[in-house]
């Protein structure tokens, strides 16, 4: 993507009105007043509007200017769909079209992550028993069919939710070139030093027979183990111990763990050096245990006993202490320190099995303990376990029989189901076991420093993903990306027939990336193993006939597979996309290995900008899942189901609207209520756009528009509040925010249109002559209103967007609205001083409705009394003449008619209703504040309702009003 236009800053400039009177632009009313007189403006007018259409019945129809428009105000059933899939020729998704309206040029290509165990073991379940009898070249096959079908589906689905791509050219992982580029970085990493082979424990899917990453496990917080309590004999006590125990009872280090199977392979004890431990007496037994004071408690209420502390001691005094294997006899386990061991569980002491834990291997590694593995790939024990152990599976058969076998011995204290998180594989829904085995791995701990500080410099949405990501990067040791599987791309190394030896350079990767790119990677199983060696190479190592080495059979991990999707896709050479957006799962998947990978060869970050966002849960918040039977189609909420009185056909801008509305970053809740409050949104922005494409029929801006300063000041201050809107809607856009754009545009529509704006303006639009000046003001300001509306939610709603621009009556052959820019706004919209003006005669008119609830305003005449001052110039501004029924002031009161005075009148009527208030206006950031009171006097109007308009301004009830009279008689 290429991006970069930066908006107009606002301008302001003073408010000029009629009188030419100066309001300083800082002005600013009472805080008490903001935020609550524009939302009672719709108090007891409710009748007005339909009072002037139904006008329209009698002998005046024909002089009544009713809005006029085939733009439908609902879309009912199929029809939502249905004028979807119409408009859809040019859709993309919300922040690529917004970037695109904004004129920037958008590279934009979709892809496809096609490798991977998801669709191997797909394909495999799917064939049953004959999968048994497929080569490696016909399982790639049908992982390719089966890719490539998903593929299409997907992508018609893609196309139909509104997204715009090209996608007739998208990328491929199983595409040659694009796993030839993939190779070719893999070696220049391994060229550095960064990929080595090494035997080590890695998280192991017995269930899917192959070595996984930290980001292809899933924990379930529900899983059950069998952990227990161990006894290991003491067999040399350090000198500090020998002082500390009599020698007449048995001695035991007491361990707990909660993967019993590991038990066999233990090949030391390790404890925190800078621990206090005790020596306990156990009341039932009598026998001495040694576990870390601070657990004596806790463990004695597990076991069920009271343990009598006999004496304390420092952990550094183990030193040199040896304890025996409580499964073999003869075999003696050090005691050894160790940085890892915790207090938080346990007994303060740990069984270490090098070959089932990262840390333990760690710790063989300083000790030079042994590493050998007793678990094979299906997840049983070897035969070198004993012939008690050998072909049982580790976590089921093998556990019972290893918790057997400690019984026996008599070294079992306690046995106790632990219900904890356990790594599952994210695949097959299965448990995984760490399990050492010799694997393919990238050295993270030589660039870490560097992508931290490189990840510094990108800026992260949510701001709290940076450290989320930083902390899933320490946590990684290191990074396993072989796997043994054949669904994806082969790492490039020939292995020795019968040494432990491998053979890999420039010569033998350069020959096998041109294969793979003229053929593809089946060419590492279709092709005999010399001809994937250059000529050069193989006259080396015993020639076609007696060559000394075959092909690997490990492929790449898909997270390298998708991590290098920078380096063959973006274009250019600087190579680094201006967003990364996915699911907060890839802060170790795809964001992790795209910018190791990528700081790895060339030590810059392939993102600037990375959006993150949670997972779509049930209307009840529960986790949607497949195997549940509750995950909501994407394609049913467009379409509807098979029986749509239950399962209604929504529309992808209902589907569109939900996603912008929601707190993306968190989890989200869908399901009918959701949709359904989508779906009334749109149906209210709809009678909005229906009211306003009905209002400028017969406008055209270019010859009927009014310069901002001539329009009425109620249609000025529209504009200033439009300006305003569009810039909080454009920075909402550039941060991501796009639930910040939906409340923004569904306050506008419902509080500063429909409930305000609309209902004062309807008798100007309707009842004055067509070309009046004053209805012209209006809809100028309602052309504007509906073209920043329009452009606001088209990145979101692209389809209702594209139907009301074929609707504007004045664009001729209108264009896609994607290709007509961004908001266009005009720094003289900008006036502060508007809001004092509005606002301060909308505080006087809810004093008025507050004094007639439930009746028309049109039968009431007002006047208002407000001591000589500021605010009285501010209001006169509104009705330059004492009493008026066709002032600005008037229109916005909705009154029969609106007197304003200086001071109170000498007379009054008994009938009248007096409210009284204050109204506060600061000067120049509050230099001057001048608090000033007014007076509202409402009395029933002695005017008769006008056949016309409706209005309580007629002399009689069978004459026009004046005003009525002028317009008849001008069209007449």
């Amino acid at each position: 993507m290429r991006w970069g236009l930066h908006p107009r800053g606002p301008g302001a400039v003073a408010l000029a009105t009629a009188r030419n009177l100066w309001v300083p632009p800082h002005l600013r009313c009472h805080p008490g007043w903001r935020g609550t007189t524009r939302r009672l403006l719709v108090r007891s007018v409710t009748g007005a509007s339909n009072q002037l259409q139904n006008s329209s019945n009698g002998r005046y129809r024909d002089t009544v200017l009713l809005p006029q428009t085939s733009f439908p105000m609902k879309l009912l059933g199929r029809q939502q769909p249905d004028t979807e899939l119409e408009i859809q020729q040019i859709l993309k998704d919300i922040a690529n079209r917004y970037h695109m309206m904004r004129g920037s040029k958008i590279h934009f290509v979709p892809g496809w992550d096609c490798h991977g165990l998801p669709i191997e073991i797909k394909v495999l379940s799917e064939l049953g028993g004959k999968a048994q009898n497929l080569s490696a070249v016909e399982i790639r096959e049908k992982a390719r069919s089966f890719a490539e079908a998903a593929i299409e589906k997907q992508r018609s689905a893609f196309i139909r939710w509104g997204i715009m791509a090209d996608w007739n050219n998208c990328y491929y992982t199983f595409d040659g070139k694009y796993e030839a580029k993939q190779l070719r970085l893999f070696y220049q990493m391994y060229e550095k030093g960064l990929i080595y082979r090494s035997y080590k424990p890695v998280f192991w899917s017995p269930s899917s027979r192959t070595a996984l990453a930290e980001a292809e496990l899933e924990y379930n917080p529900e899983h059950v183990s069998r952990s227990i309590y161990v006894k290991f004999p003491l067999l040399k006590p350090s000198p500090k111990l020998v002082s500390l125990i009599d020698g007449s009872s048995p001695v035991s280090f007491l361990v707990w763990t909660t993967q019993p199977w590991t038990i066999p392979a233990n090949q030391a004890v390790c404890y925190m050096p800078d621990s206090k431990y005790a020596v306990v007496k156990c009341s039932k037994s009598g026998d001495l245990y040694i576990l870390a004071a601070d657990k004596v408690t806790s463990i004695a209420s597990v076991l069920e006993t009271t343990l009598e502390v006999i004496s304390t001691f420092s952990g550094v005094d183990l030193e040199n202490g040896t304890c025996t294997h409580p499964l073999i006899p003869g075999k003696a386990s050090p005691l050894l320190p160790a940085n890892h061991v915790t207090m938080t569980k346990g007994t303060g002491l740990v069984h270490t099995a090098p070959a089932h834990g990262m840390e333990d291997y760690s710790v063989a590694s300083q000790h030079n303990l042994s590493t050998d593995c007793l678990v094979d790939e299906d997840g049983v024990f070897t035969e070198v376990a004993g012939p008690e152990l050998e072909n049982k599976a580790v976590l089921e058969e093998g556990t019972d029989v290893v918790i057997k076998m400690l019984q026996a011995s008599k070294h079992l204290l306690k046995e106790e189901k632990l219900v904890h998180s356990y790594p599952y594989d994210w695949r097959t829904k299965k448990p995984v076991v760490i399990r050492a085995s010799k694997q393919w791995f990238v050295n993270i701990t030589d660039i870490k420093a560097t992508a931290k500080e490189l990840l510094q410099k990108v800026k992260f949405i949510p701001g709290s993903a940076l450290n989320a990501m930083v902390e899933t990067m320490d946590r990684r040791p290191y990074w396993c990306i072989s796997r043994q599987r054949v669904w994806g791309v082969p790492i490039p190394v020939f292995h020795h027939k019968t040494k432990d030896e491998f053979l890999i350079n420039s010569q033998t990767t350069e020959h096998v990336i041109k294969l793979v790119e003229q053929h593809g990677s089946d060419v590492w199983w279709t092709h005999p193993p010399e001809q994937l060696l250059p000529q050069e190479v193989l006259s080396q190592v015993g020639g076609p006939d007696a060559l000394e080495y075959v092909p690997g059979q490990d492929i790449l991990d898909i997270w390298f597979d998708s991590g290098t999707s920078w380096s063959c896709v973006l274009p250019g050479t600087d190579q680094r996309a201006d967003l990364y957006l996915e699911g907060k799962d890839q802060l170790g998947g795809w964001f992790q290995s795209s910018l190791l990978t990528s700081v790895a060869t060339r030590k810059k970050a392939p993102f600037k900008t990375v959006v993150v966002h949670g997972f779509t849960l049930g209307e009840k918040g529960e986790k949607m899942s497949k195997s549940l039977g509750n995950v909501i189609d994407p394609d049913v909420v467009i379409n509807g189901g098979q029986d749509q009185s239950k399962e209604p056909p929504y529309g992808a801008d209902v589907l569109r609207w939900w996603v912008a509305e929601s707190n993306v970053f968190t989890e989200v809740t869908i399901g009918p209520a959701a949709l359904n409050a989508a779906r009334d949104d749109i149906n209210k922005l709809r009678n909005t756009l229906r009211f306003l494409l009905g209002n400028v029929s017969g406008f055209n801006p270019e010859t009927d528009a009014i310069p901002v300063n001539d329009m009425y000041v109620i249609d000025q201050y529209m504009l200033h509040l439009l300006q305003d809107l569009a810039n909080k809607i454009t920075d909402s856009y550039k941060q991501y925010d796009f639930g910040k754009v939906v409340r923004l545009l569904r306050a506008f529509y419902t509080r500063e249109l429909s409930n305000f704006y609309f209902s004062i303006i309807k008798d100007r639009l309707y009842c004055e002559s067509a070309g009046d000046p004053g209805r012209r003001s209006c809809q100028t300001a309602l052309a504007e209103i509906l073209d920043v509306m329009v452009r606001s939610f088209a990145p979101i709603l692209p389809h209702l967007a594209e139907e009301a621009f074929r609707h504007i009556p004045y664009v001729k052959e209108p264009k896609s609205v994607f290709r007509t820019g961004w908001i266009r706004t005009s720094s003289i919209w900008k006036k502060p001083g508007l809001e004092e003006a509005i606002e301060g005669a909308c505080a006087m008119r809810d004093s008025f409705l507050g004094s007639i609830p439930g009746k028309n305003a049109a039968e009431y005449q007002v006047t208002i009394v407000i001591e000589p001052g500021l605010l009285f110039e501010i209001i006169e501004m509104l009705q330059a003449e004492e009493t008026s029924s066709t002032s600005q002031l008037n229109e916005l009161m909705m009154a029969s008619q609106t007197t304003l005075l200086p001071e109170e009148p000498r007379t009054l009527t008994t009938d009248v209703i007096e409210r009284k208030g204050t109204f506060l206006i600061n000067l120049e950031g509050g230099d001057i504040r001048e608090e000033s009171s007014y007076k509202v006097i409402v009395m029933p109007t002695t005017k008769e309702k006008c056949p016309r308009c409706w209005k309580y301004t007629a002399d009689s009830s069978d004459a026009l009003c004046p005003r009525c009279t002028q317009v008849v008689a001008g069209r007449e």
